[in-house]
């Protein structure tokens, strides 16, 4: 089979899997993922089965692996774009690649208990909190990069089925690893899922050095997105413009110019926050509405991960026949609609086949996200574009998360309600408003990604402003 290293402005359009420079993104990306899922699960395990085991405090230091894991996306994220629009994007990929696999690789010697025994369990604590924090920081700069580079490598008709793929492997490992994570740590020890994460980063790395993207394609000289309307005045790419502040300021300006992105941050804000409330209640929601154990909750997962795999997998044929804009609004009503019906389940094999229908529904939605980004976003923009839409999504996360356990802990303790004979208690009531969030963000997004936009046409019809290689995606 003869190699093309196909870019986005390639005139011809040979098969995806031909494009050596595809094979080489999407095989980095999958191994990372994978490696990921184990040592996210495992070093969560590792911090209240071993370190924090037998204190009242277990749950706070299982909370501080997470606080540093996602803090880094609210302090650095926000301004991470800038640099990410100024630099080689190849470049910062391996810089971050090879600045987490030396992060993760330096916990290895702490998972042997002839050094840990030397170290106070706070001093342990500070150790992994200090890795999982710097590595999250890298992170930051890692997947703006890597969604630019797939506006890139990948022609804007394959995009699609790129995406999808990507997803695939997303859920794939997000059902596969966190079983795996589990029996890893408490027959072979931490330090084999380190090493697994560790390896995981050189392998990406490897397959990054391997991709050429040839000297038109450095930022200095990038160009608008494939598939942007008529050349109009553009904000100067990054580094041209002069002074940080000014560059963030036009960042945000150009956001929030394009009604495409606008429209795209608030349906995956607004799903984000109806997603973590959901979480939030969902094994109350197992015990008490469906009647069924605790331990069955893993089930919750799998459900949605085979839904995703199977919805990501439709997704390009969904969007070659519809428009990513249809497809992103269409997949979170009938997500919505399906997360409604779940909350009204009293079977628990009912309530798997409505969460593998809303996994589905999801699937379609997270593929849409790369096509409709890439084509409403300039190459030298995409930086700060997505530098805006994974902080924001994050902050709807965390509010929902606060909003629903304070609440069901609180005022909803024990809310009973009869409305036209259907029963409402807690947890089914905050499921049901989740599913309603959905559904009310695909149809606000309708009047701007379906009416506003032409059949078949992805970028704004104005001068307009990375899941696997996304900056956000929507999942329960």
């Amino acid at each position: 089979m003869t190699d093309v290293p196909t870019t986005a402005s390639s005139p011809t359009r040979p098969n995806l899997w031909r494009n050596r420079n595809w094979r080489l993104y999407w095989t980095g990306e999958t191994v990372s993922v994978a490696g990921d899922y184990v040592f996210d699960v495992t070093v969560l395990l590792w911090v209240v089965r071993v370190i924090a085991l037998h204190v009242t405090w277990a749950p706070a230091a299982a909370s501080g692996v997470l606080v540093a894991a996602g803090a880094p996306a609210l302090v650095v994220g926000p301004f991470a774009g800038v640099f990410v629009d100024r630099w080689d994007r190849r470049r910062t990929m391996l810089t971050a690649d090879a600045a987490r696999a030396v992060l993760v690789a330096a916990l290895i010697p702490l998972s042997f208990a002839s050094v840990s025994a030397h170290l106070t369990r706070a001093a342990q604590l500070g150790i992994v909190y200090a890795v999982v924090a710097a590595a999250s920081c890298f992170s930051q700069f890692f997947g703006p990069s890597k969604f630019a580079m797939l506006g890139v490598i990948v022609p804007e008709a394959d995009v699609p089925k790129a995406s999808g793929l990507l997803m695939s492997a997303t859920y794939t490992a997000s059902i596969v690893g966190p079983p795996l994570a589990a029996p890893l740590l408490f027959t072979a020890g931490v330090r084999w899922a380190l090493i697994i994460n560790s390896v995981s980063f050189a392998v990406s790395f490897v397959t990054i050095w391997l991709i050429h993207l040839g000297p038109a394609h450095q930022p200095a000289a990038e160009s608008l997105a494939a598939g942007s309307p008529e050349p109009a005045p553009q904000p100067q790419p990054a580094g041209q413009s002069g002074g940080f502040w000014r560059e963030f300021v036009a960042g945000l300006r150009f956001f929030a110019a394009s009604p495409v992105l606008v429209a795209v941050v608030v349906g995956l804000s607004v799903t984000a926050a109806g997603a973590a409330a959901i979480n939030v209640v969902n094994v109350f929601f197992l015990q008490v509405n469906l009647h069924s154990s605790a331990s069955l909750y893993g089930t919750f997962g799998m459900a949605e991960g085979v839904g995703g795999v199977l919805g990501t997998l439709l997704a390009a044929w969904v969007i070659a026949r519809l428009h990513a804009g249809k497809a992103f609004c269409a997949g979170l009503i009938l997500a919505g609609v399906a997360l409604i019906g779940y909350s009204r389940s009293s079977e628990l094999v009912a309530a798997l086949a409505l969460l593998a229908a809303t996994g589905t529904m999801l699937g379609v939605v997270n593929t849409a996200i790369s096509p409709l980004l890439l084509g409403a976003t300039p190459q030298h923009m995409i930086g700060r574009v997505t530098s805006v839409i994974t902080p924001v999504a994050y902050l709807a996360v965390i509010g929902a998360t606060a909003a629903a356990g304070a609440l069901t802990s609180t005022v909803m303790r024990g809310f009973q309600l009869t409305v036209a004979g259907i029963q409402l208690g807690p947890y089914d009531t905050v499921i049901g408003v989740g599913g309603l969030l959905f559904a009310v963000a695909g149809l606000a997004a309708l009047p701007i990604l379906v009416v506003r936009q032409p059949q078949g046409q992805l970028s704004d019809p104005v001068p307009a402003p990375d899941a696997a290689a996304q900056p956000g995606q929507a999942e329960l």
